[in-house]
């Protein structure tokens, strides 16, 4: 099922969000994410997100600043059983486009938006890691 986040799943959320940075991206150091940590979830409580939730635990999410994708998060044991795909049709049937950055050293996660209709538009330096970027775009 797939929701709105509320107040109480912001632990389980930021967890995800934690544990999944680190897994996809190993080239930056776990200090980085863990400093961010307590940011991401005040943000999450002020941004549009919804949970995917399966038997009372949260699977997933997507945040969107208005036709930005800011993230799509799966938990590590629940990757590959189509859940970002459902986040991100979710979103697409609400937007006419979508846009969103990934570090280009995340090939995964360049092919599953690419496979989802997703185009590179182009690259750029992100300003807090350093490392590259594409931003790539997806119009109904």
């Amino acid at each position: 099922m797939i929701r709105n986040l509320t107040g109480i799943d912001i632990d389980e959320t930021a967890i995800i969000w934690l544990e999944t940075n680190r897994k996809a991206h190993d080239f930056i150091s776990t200090e980085y994410w863990k400093s961010n940590f307590d940011m991401v979830k005040e943000m999450l409580l002020q941004a549009e997100v919804y949970v995917y939730e399966n038997e009372g635990s949260i699977q997933g999410f997507i945040g969107l600043n208005d036709e930005y994708i800011a993230g799509l998060f799966v938990s590590n044991q629940a990757q590959s059983h189509g859940i970002g795909k459902c986040l991100l049709n979710f979103v697409k049937d609400q937007k006419r486009k979508l846009s969103l950055s990934v570090y280009q050293k995340n090939i995964r996660a360049i092919r599953f938006y690419q496979r989802e209709g997703f185009v590179i538009q182009c690259e750029k330096i992100d300003d807090h890691s350093g490392e590259k970027e594409y931003v790539m775009t997806w119009e109904n």
